[in-house]
């Protein structure tokens, strides 16, 4: 399976977005990131990511658009296991990622946390 990020695989849906928000989804929190998910049926791809970085955090969009690639790159790099689990059961994910900190922090750990949140994910099915 090739390390790429489909549109498919963003979450684009309105309505899936509301619900997730709106409440029903499952949530928890791995500094510097809070992840928020929701089994959901009308998706094409087994998983669905969203990221969201606040304005109020950083004002600057350059920094915004570097903390999303870094959330991004982390997820397409680490997503395998998450599939493997979603082929498994059969059920598709909408995950969204919200940044928390108003630091920059060092790629690498965002990965880790991205690992640490996708397992957690993993391990609720």
């Amino acid at each position: 399976m090739a390390n790429t990020l489909h549109k498919s695989e963003r979450l684009d849906k309105k309505k899936v977005i509301e619900k997730m928000f709106s409440g029903g989804s499952r949530s928890f929190s791995v500094f510097p990131l809070r992840v928020v998910y929701l089994p959901v049926e009308e998706m094409e791809a087994p998983a669905s990511i969203l990221i969201s970085v606040s304005k109020r955090r950083f004002k600057r969009a350059v920094k915004r658009n570097r903390v999303k690639r870094q959330i991004r790159e982390a997820y397409r790099m680490n997503k395998h296991e998450l599939l493997h689990v979603l082929e498994e059961k059969q059920c598709r994910l909408a995950i969204a990622f919200i940044y928390l900190s108003d630091q920059l922090v060092a790629s690498s750990l965002v990965e880790e946390r991205i690992k640490t949140a996708l397992a957690r994910i993993a391990e609720n099915l």
